[in-house]
């Protein structure tokens, strides 16, 4: 979520399916007592794709004003990098790069702990990405990533039209120059998380306005499609307890099976993603519109 037009056409389909932006807490128990989300600073323009690296500082994106920004676990918040790509969704990998979508050229992004920058991907079949969104990284190092098409103004394409038909979900093995097409009939895909285990992916496709439940085979390849909950969400994240956290009005938390069990609501027109930091990774970390927040757990993150 990263433009002006994205935000509107998100916060627009909220209104016409009559999804409230706030909701009723359930009490679930997963939220530490008494807490509320924190304000941290609200300076940026739009916030987007929190990350966490081994030690739980969070690197966050203010992708219009092309920057990375790192919340530390001592509550420093710092500059880690300017002319970040455009970046937009994030994720650390293994060897603490930090892997972005960065769709200013419509690449995918590996950011050394220096800032030393190294093109992963820059197209599919010799055809330019639409705009890689988001992404997360399975234990083999593997990446899975969503291509949603979202018009730029800082675009220099010489046509407005997108190279490849359709809005995708994509997979990179580890090590690959290729990426592998995983979901050529997903209709608008967004947000993304796996479970640690690495047996599912769940995505949300905000063309149908659902969060997709994949079964993750060995090859990388996807199977047994299902719907896992009716709703909407841009970033996404996962706990220790198998609840999956969705970000947009809020933050909304499903159980694995699928049910609702929380409603965090967050003093913001639009939470753009979530993700777990902190030393001990029982920190929800939100950024919200043109401010980040902090909300203290009872669970912790996994990735």
């Amino acid at each position: 979520m990263k433009s002006n037009a994205k935000r509107s056409m998100v916060i627009g389909m909220l209104l016409v399916t009559g999804i409230a932006m706030k909701g009723v807490s359930q009490q679930s128990g997963i939220i530490a007592e008494g807490a509320k989300p924190q304000l941290i600073s609200n300076q940026f323009t739009f916030t987007e794709g929190p990350a966490v690296d081994k030690k739980g500082n969070v690197y966050f994106t203010d992708q219009p004003n092309n920057k990375i920004w790192k919340f530390d676990i001592d509550g420093k918040l710092s500059e880690f990098m300017d002319k970040s790509g455009r970046s937009n969704g994030m994720y650390f990998d293994k060897s603490g790069n930090l892997i972005t979508c960065a769709d200013e050229h419509n690449e995918m992004w590996s950011i050394a702990p220096d800032g030393k920058v190294t093109v992963l991907l820059k197209n599919y079949n010799g055809h330019k990405f639409n705009g890689p969104n988001d992404l997360w990284i399975d234990a083999k190092g593997g990446i899975y990533f969503t291509d949603p098409y979202y018009q730029r103004d800082y675009w220099e394409r010489k046509s407005p039209d997108p190279e490849i038909k359709g809005e995708k979900l994509y997979y990179l093995p580890k090590g690959k120059k290729e990426a592998i097409l995983v979901d050529p009939e997903i209709k608008k895909p967004n947000g993304l998380i796996g479970t640690p285990d690495n047996k599912h992916l769940y995505v949300s496709d905000m063309g149908i306005r659902t969060i997709l439940r994949y079964d993750i085979n060995a090859d990388g390849s996807l199977s047994n499609k299902q719907e896992f909950a009716k709703d909407l969400s841009d970033g996404m994240t996962i706990d220790n307890k198998g609840n999956v956290y969705l970000a947009g009005r809020g933050v909304t938390v499903y159980n694995p099976e699928g049910k609702k069990i929380e409603q965090i609501d967050v003093p913001a027109k639009w939470t753009a993603n979530v993700c777990f930091g902190g030393k001990n990774k029982d920190m929800l970390f939100i950024t919200a519109s043109e401010s980040v927040f902090i909300l203290p757990m009872k669970v912790k993150g996994v990735n």
